[in-house]
């Protein structure tokens, strides 16, 4: 068995764990501040692979753009920008993806969508990840960028921005602490928390993202038809209360035969990143293929 460095590289925070071939039980090493420059990125993955020892291999999730082993667009690393991330390391077998993909993987091998062929994976936090699983592979695009979803828009007169997309800016963890501050409460957490215990205004806020997310979902499962929708990121525990208005929104959009799409919570949740890694590591550059 391969032993690998798993690493969860964030905007913010990294997490590394050894993987010697059991996904649930990762040896972790750190979780920590992202590095804030190449050199500190090359360091830091240095020193942690001697750290781990015998390993043959690193694994990477990174938010944002990768084709092949390439970091093409890190928006918030862009020191990785164009960094061929196999070369930084030569003495080691490198696999990296975007991290909703890799999230993916973990879900398709270990986690919720272990018994599925076809599913969409949206991370929402900060922004809106996704990944698509169609036929037991998971879809990269022409370029790596497939499964964009955080620009999925369905508001014909919205004026575009460079660094996030129209469904980013509408349904996602930022746009739920914007709503909850319109009711005068700290941020969307907090919001999810009133809306839990039965208060109607919170309910009502929550409406409008969800409609978003739900319209705009529709588009995917119609071209798609995928057999269940997973949730990560940290959205996924609030699916009790968000779950109604998005359905509601999806179901409206969709032809009768769609309307029993399932959508649930992925079972990783926050360790999805770090576990993907640990897998696309030990099955090297044909990790989207499952199975």
């Amino acid at each position: 068995m391969t032993r690998v460095l798993a690493i969860d590289l964030g905007g913010t925070n990294l997490r590394a764990a050894v993987y010697s071939g059991d996904v649930l039980a990762l040896q972790v090493l750190t979780h920590e501040a992202a590095p804030a420059t190449l050199e500190d990125f090359r360091t830091r993955l240095g020193a942690l692979a001697d750290e781990a020892g015998d390993i043959a291999a690193i694994g990477l999730a990174v938010p944002g753009l990768v084709e092949g082993s390439t970091c093409r667009w890190i928006p918030n690393l862009p020191y990785l920008d164009g960094q061929d991330l196999q070369e930084l390391f030569p003495g080691l077998a490198v696999a990296v993806g975007n991290d909703a993909q890799v999230a993916m993987l973990a879900e398709a091998v270990e986690g919720g969508a272990r018994s599925l062929t076809d599913a969409l994976l949206l991370a929402i936090g900060t922004g809106i990840g996704s990944a698509v699983l169609a036929g037991g592979r998971i879809v990269a695009g022409a370029q790596g960028g497939a499964c964009s979803f955080g620009w999925a828009c369905a508001d014909i007169d919205d004026a575009g921005d460079d660094r996030s997309g129209w469904l980013e800016r509408s349904a996602s963890g930022r746009a739920l602490d914007t709503a909850a501050r319109g009711l005068g409460l700290a941020n969307g957490a907090v919001l999810i928390a009133e809306a839990r215990s039965g208060n109607g205004d919170a309910m009502a806020a929550l409406e409008t993202p969800m409609r978003s997310l739900g319209t705009a979902l529709a588009g995917a499962v119609a071209l798609l038809n995928p057999q269940a929708v997973l949730i990560s990121g940290g959205i996924a525990d609030a699916l009790d209360v968000m779950r109604p208005p998005l359905l509601a929104a999806l179901r409206r959009q969709l032809p009768p035969h769609l309307r029993n799409i399932d959508i649930r919570p992925g079972a990783f949740g926050s360790r999805a990143g770090l576990a993907g890694a640990a897998l696309a590591g030990a099955a090297g550059a044909g990790w989207r293929h499952i199975g």
